[in-house]
């Protein structure tokens, strides 16, 4: 019996973005292939991470020990406060350096050029250059060159990329989206400022987008700030347990797919 290509398309959040490890716990506990995965911003680190053939209890222990003085460097804004050159060096030591394309499994990596405004897909190339391009948030982070295009978060230009996980082959899309605004939220910094709005316009746009998963996750983590690297282990279990929830929706959607 031929078996459908289940694709995963995992949202930009950030640290909130931590609930998608849960989620892949979820399903591998469940015995639910993953066959490619889409993602952008926080999605598209969680997925290269998984593709590199990083056991999920080292995923664990390595994101609750993800620190925000390991990946932030403060530089003079021009472009951005954070330079992103460590966050690239830490990217590229967990995926041992390697290119998309010698992942486990298909991955697609979004990022959104500056210029055109158009979303730009990595499926090759290095993993660690693609990413950085695809956490770029703008006015954070100073925006990647690569290509002769000026890059930045994949978020921008689609936060929850079911789009490309079924451009990629994949007859059922799981899609994963853990940005939702939060409401009167604290607003205290620049990095808040920006990432509430972004995460506001993308609210609408998302809404139309719900139909085109099969299955559209969402963990409640809007509690937490997109900045919550403190509050780690919980989101990763509000992934995982929303995740549960959803396991027997998506075996059915399976079975009725073999038909």
């Amino acid at each position: 019996m031929e078996h459908p290509k289940i694709g995963l398309a995992l949202g930009s959040g950030g640290a909130r973005g931590f609930a998608h490890l849960g989620v892949i716990k979820a399903f591998k506990d469940a015995g639910i292939p993953i066959h490619l995965i889409a993602g952008s911003s926080m999605g598209a680190l969680v997925a290269s991470f998984y593709g590199a053939g990083i056991d999920m209890d080292r995923l664990y222990k390595l994101s609750t020990a993800f620190k925000r003085k390991y990946f932030l460097d403060f530089t003079v804004p021009k472009m951005g406060f954070i330079s992103g050159k460590k966050v690239k060096e830490f990217i590229k030591v967990f995926t041992h350096g390697k290119n998309i394309e010698d992942l486990s499994i298909p991955i697609g990596i979004v990022a959104t050029d500056l210029l055109t405004g158009e979303k730009v897909v990595f499926k090759t190339g290095s993993v660690a250059d693609a990413v950085r391009a695809s956490i770029s948030i703008p006015g954070i982070f100073v925006p990647e060159k690569l290509n002769g295009r000026i890059l930045v978060d994949g978020g921008v230009s689609d936060r929850v990329p079911v789009s490309v996980a079924k451009e990629m082959g994949a007859d059922i899309v799981i899609a994963v989206d853990v940005s939702r605004v939060k409401r009167n939220a604290e607003i205290t910094s620049i990095y808040d400022v920006i990432m509430q709005s972004i995460d506001i316009m993308q609210a609408e746009i998302i809404s139309n987008r719900e139909i085109a998963a099969s299955v559209m996750i969402r963990p409640p983590v809007e509690i937490y700030s997109s900045r919550a690297f403190t509050n780690i282990e919980e989101i990763i279990n509000l992934g995982e347990e929303e995740a549960k929830k959803h396991i027997t929706q998506i075996k059915t959607v399976i079975e009725q797919w073999k038909g």
